[in-house]
Parts: structure tokens; C-alpha cells; sequence
């Protein structure tokens, strides 16, 4: 199968879910707004708990490709932090699964597939992937932490103290992760994330 029909089953599944509990998507629909058949799906996921979890990695993948943009985006670390930031409340606010991924706190409405792998006999590489260990919440800290290290500790950066580099990008995830849960008022997470860095060694 291409990877754009495989795309495709994910968006058609991730539109049933804005508008229907997890518990009511059927895949024959998935299929349909898809454009493809039943067993198409079927062949593709394995089951509708593939699906989900071929969804929910997507949605990972995809939050985490900003975290590289964000990163990316700015010449101040600090600036740098604050738009992961942002990025991290903003797509939590919008997305249920990125919110549910990043809190630990999954609704009645959504799929909630078991984060340790799955035994997978898929010959779908995507599938395989999706069948292996999902993120969890510790896991998300820490994968966006490393990465801001890697990209803030690189080279041509001012070589900061490794370990309280490692605290500041720690701080500014987990302060972006807790505006998820607890939405701060005006100013919101960008101002909040500037005044825990402004001490910080970043």
C-alpha cells in the first residue's frame, strides 16, 4: 500500500475522532472516507487497536517534528525554549491526543491503546513502528529535553554546564506541559517560561 493511503486512513480516522468517541468510529467508515475498502484497512492496521496506535504514533511524530521546528526557529536559547514552549501548549490545546499523550490523562472519547509494544506480525514497517513502545508522558520530557541539549549544546554554541543545560530544558517542557493541564492566565506560557529561564543557564 502507498504511504499516502495509509495517510489518508489516519486523517479519515483522526477527522471520525473530532466528531465521534473512539468507541463509536467504525472502521468500515474509516474506509469509506478514505476511499478505500474495508479489508484495505485491515491490511494496512491489523485491527482497529492497530489503528489507534498507528494514530496515536503519528500524532507523536508529529508533535515532535515541531519540537525540531521550534528549536530551529530561533539564535536564543532561551528564545529557542520558549518556542517549544509555546509550540507544546498550543498543539496540546488542539490536539486531544497530543494533550492525552502529554498529560497521562486520557478522555472516554478517545482510543487509549496500551503504551508498551504489542506483539506485531505486520508486514507494514509503519505498522511494526506503531506496534512498538509508545511515548508516555516521562518519555515526551525526556525525548524533548535531549533533543533541546543536542541542539542548544551543539556546535558553535556556547558550551554551557551540560547537566544545568539539561535542568533549563527540562524546566521549560515540563512548565509547557503543566499550562496544558492548568492553562495559565494572560501572558500565558511564553511569559511564564521567560521568567523561570531568565536565572537559568541557558
Amino acid at each position: 500500500m502507498m504511504p499516502a493511503a495509509r495517510e489518508s486512513l489516519l486523517d479519515a480516522a483522526y477527522t471520525a475522532l473530532a466528531r465521534r468517541p473512539w468507541s463509536a468510529v467504525r472502521m468500515v467508515d474509516v474506509a469509506a472516507a478514505a476511499g478505500v475498502s474495508r479489508q484495505t484497512l485491515y491490511n494496512e492496521f491489523g485491527s482497529k487497536e492497530g489503528l489507534a496506535r498507528a494514530l496515536v504514533r503519528r500524532e507523536a511524530d508529529g508533535y515532535l517534528a515541531g519540537v525540531e521546528r521550534a528549536l530551529a526557529a530561533h539564535a536564543d536559547p532561551r528564545e529557542r525554549l520558549t518556542a517549544t514552549a509555546e509550540w507544546t501548549a498550543a498543539t496540546a490545546r488542539e490536539n486531544a491526543l497530543v494533550r492525552a499523550m502529554l498529560t497521562g490523562c486520557w478522555s472516554e472519547r478517545l482510543p487509549a491503546p496500551t503504551l508498551t509494544a504489542v506483539p506485531s506480525s505486520s508486514a507494514v514497517p509503519a505498522q511494526r513502528r506503531a506496534d512498538g513502545p509508545l511515548p508516555s508522558p516521562g518519555d515526551f520530557v525526556a525525548l524533548v529535553r535531549d533533543r533541546a541539549v543536542a541542539v542548544l549544546g551543539g556546535p558553535g554554541a556556547a558550551k554551557p554546564d551540560t547537566a544545568e543545560l539539561a535542568r533549563s530544558c527540562e524546566l521549560a517542557v515540563r512548565l509547557a506541559i503543566s499550562c496544558v493541564s492548568a492553562p495559565p492566565g494572560e501572558g500565558g506560557v511564553t511569559d511564564l517560561v521567560r521568567a523561570a529561564l531568565h536565572r537559568q543557564p541557558v
